[in-house]
């Protein structure tokens, strides 16, 4: 198992010390690469591969460690790379479908200190931070906070306020931001374009932040999960295109797919609530109950209006689950 790959940050973006008050190189320790291999039988092994790579970030002194859950999710093996070469196995405590983060143990000892958490309420638009993937400075960049906004990816999520930072760090899935204080407020998930009026768009990291992190951290480490009901999931995978939410992809065997839906579907309604962006699709969707509820749609199709019924699902009730020790 290779540690940190041979590309480099290049040198002027990467993080001096004389602009940071705390230990730098100390801080960056705390940052790992991951590597994890899923089963081919898995159900995200067509989505998201079955060898997945990205960085993961160690948060308490026994060795457990943040990541972002699409890398770690139906993981049957788990490696860490420490920046001093040691390469160590995990084991997958757990991964939370309505944050994205995942929870990794290291079953080695890693002998690295944690990276306290921080507060990402505290964190403004314009501020200097790091977003670091493991391997030390080579691997971390210098950046500026770009926005605090909701986002909402098309696989059903949705951040009220999720964290973006320009530029964009090449290998971003579970890269620490690191605030002025040392601390950790937020964990790498997307890489993403911003139109902008003049010139090229820009590129841009979206966080996942770490305020979403201590409300349910007991209930990761122990269960698995967060210990309220899940929310109700349908498989599908929408878009937004100009002022229309249209169904792009369906889950061959998820509640969509099976109550009739189509893609190109244009979703008009759901709950009897009309649907304005992704947004307002997936918190009418959460607001018909917990998993297994019943979600009324209106859809137009080829010229007409259709009412639906589908019946939700457990996101996690399609996945191997991770074991947990």
């Amino acid at each position: 198992m290779s540690t940190a790959s041979d590309w480099e940050i290049p040198a002027h973006a990467q993080p001096k010390q004389q602009d940071w008050s705390f230990d730098l190189d100390r801080t960056l320790s705390a940052v790992l690469t991951l590597r994890a291999a899923i089963p081919a039988d898995a159900f995200t092994a067509g989505t998201l591969g079955t060898e997945r790579g990205g960085n993961a970030v160690v948060i308490r002194a026994d060795g457990l460690v943040l990541t972002i859950g699409y890398l770690i999710t139906e993981a049957e093996s788990i490696w860490l790379n420490t920046n001093d070469g040691r390469a160590v196995p995990g084991h997958v405590l757990a991964y939370d479908q309505e944050t994205g983060f995942g929870l990794v143990q290291a079953l080695g000892k890693l002998d690295i200190p944690p990276l306290p958490l921080g507060r990402s309420a505290r964190v403004r638009v314009g501020d200097r931070a790091i977003v670091a993937g493991g391997g030390g400075r080579q691997h971390a960049v210098t950046v500026r906070i770009a926005a605090k906004q909701e986002f909402a990816g098309y696989w059903e999520y949705l951040l009220d306020e999720a964290i973006f930072t320009s530029p964009a760090h090449p290998n971003w899935g579970g890269a620490a931001l690191i605030v002025s204080d040392g601390s950790l407020a937020g964990i790498g998930s997307l890489h993403l374009q911003q139109a902008r009026e003049h010139g090229p768009p820009e590129h841009l990291n979206m966080i996942v932040p770490i305020d979403l992190l201590p409300p349910i951290l007991e209930d990761l480490t122990k269960i698995g999960r967060p210990s309220h009901p899940p929310r109700p999931w349908l498989g599908l995978y929408a878009t937004e295109v100009e002022d229309k939410v249209v169904v792009a992809g369906l889950s061959n065997t998820g509640p969509a797919k099976r109550a009739g839906l189509k893609m190109g579907d244009i979703l008009l309604a759901v709950g009897g609530n009309e649907i304005k962006d992704l947004a307002s699709l997936y918190r009418g969707i959460w607001r018909s109950g917990a998993a297994g509820a019943k979600v009324q749609m209106l859809v137009y199709r080829d010229g007409r209006t259709i009412d639906l019924d589908v019946k939700s699902a457990d996101r996690s009730s399609f996945l191997k689950s991770p074991s947990l020790h």
